[in-house]
């Protein structure tokens, strides 16, 4: 279904150079499709197949939460986190950065192939496509511009930290998550569709939380990484992979100041390193504190009150916003779906304070058997 198509001869060379930059995305499937047309509801059905079950493989929570998602919107959220997916999923499978930022590139380029009715013959190009033009016939006139600069967001984002740098401070992983996470969010929103303050405002708070989760999640991989991939290009390149990858330690550089935590001392002792559970602690905390506010707000929302205090990102892109025709309780309740992963975040946070900020427990990797009943629960009380 994802094959090369028989080409002309005069083609050959334009279409070898398309199938080598291909070459370098994190699926098989990217061979260009430069005629929206040849896409089948047979394409379509396949792509929805995958990126289904990229998320049941990869990213269990957002597969279960899916159920709250408005069916219209739900292909525009699964393709969307499948592309969260294919870029988290980068560094593992690359050994170099230059090669890595070929990737990101071809999913730059797909993105904007996608928005200008040439997606690529490419599972979740195929999908975001297939979900737009379901957003466009069923709501005429709506401007799609934003979605796609949100995406572009989130993968320059995505490769400002593919080195695994530290963040610099505790606000640059809140920059992070709300560059990733938080915009996450905001992009299924898009899709409902729905362009509302108060509902950007509350995902904002949880988006950051469940980023800075993601991060304290990720930890021991990145301290311990795997060996690399040895089915990826680089081989191709010339590049030198070496036979193992240098570990890091992705904390904010200040939090870790304060609490007395050094690099080297995680890579050596892991869960025993000074001060690590301390800082550990810290950057929980405040994706608590995240959550707390956004429960807040919310409540007060519910009732008609004001948030409580000013969203931050209004007048960024994407969040100019005009008089609401409906109350900020309508908004609310009509989008409550999407902010659903806070429920996974509160589960996951409550684990790691159960093994006493210890990161490196396997545990903490296992899938959360509580969240479907929760979230359910969560959902019919409108409760995060």
């Amino acid at each position: 279904m994802y094959s090369i198509r028989m080409l002309p001869r005069s083609s050959l060379y334009n279409s070898s150079q398309r199938i080598a930059r291909c070459g370098y995305a994190t699926t098989p499937y990217s061979q260009p499709a430069p005629y929206p047309s040849n896409i089948t509801e047979a394409d379509v059905g396949a792509a929805r197949s995958y990126c289904s079950s990229l998320l049941q493989k990869f990213d269990s929570p957002s597969y279960t939460l899916q159920t709250f998602i408005p069916h219209s919107a739900r292909d525009a959220y699964l393709s969307i986190r499948a592309l969260n997916i294919e870029l988290a999923r980068i560094p593992d499978l690359v050994s170099s950065p230059t090669v890595g930022s070929l990737r990101m590139q071809f999913w730059r380029d797909n993105i904007n192939r996608t928005f200008a009715d040439t997606p690529p013959q490419e599972p979740v190009a195929i999908l975001l496509y297939h979900a737009l033009n379901s957003l466009r016939s069923q709501n005429p006139g709506i401007s799609a511009a934003v979605v796609k600069g949100w995406l572009l967001k989130i993968i320059n984002a995505r490769e400002t930290y593919m080195d695994n740098r530290p963040y610099t401070s505790m606000e640059a992983l809140e920059t992070y998550s709300e560059n990733t996470y938080s915009t996450l969010m905001y992009l299924t929103l898009a899709n409902l569709p729905l362009h509302s303050m108060s509902a950007d405002h509350v995902a904002s708070h949880i988006g950051k939380a469940t980023g800075i989760a993601a991060v304290l999640r990720g930890l021991p991989l990145i301290a311990f990484p795997p060996p690399p991939n040895h089915h990826s290009n680089t081989a191709t390149y010339g590049v030198n992979t070496g036979g193992t990858r240098q570990g890091a330690v992705v904390l904010p550089l200040d939090t870790m100041a304060e609490a007395g935590v050094k690099q080297e001392d995680v890579l050596r002792y892991g869960a025993e390193a000074t001060g690590l559970k301390d800082a550990i602690f810290a950057v929980a905390t405040r994706a608590n504190d995240h959550l707390i506010t956004a429960r807040e707000m919310l409540k007060n929302l519910q009732q008609g009150k004001e948030a409580g205090h000013v969203f931050e990102h209004e007048g960024e892109e994407g969040h100019q916003y005009a008089e609401p025709k409906t109350s900020t309780a309508a908004e609310i309740e009509r989008g409550f779906g999407v902010l659903m992963p806070a429920v996974s975040t509160q589960l996951w946070l409550e684990r790691l304070e159960r093994h006493d900020f210890d990161v490196f427990r396997p545990e903490l990797r296992a899938r959360e058997w509580k969240l479907p009943w929760k979230a359910y629960w969560g959902y019919s009380r409108r409760s995060i």
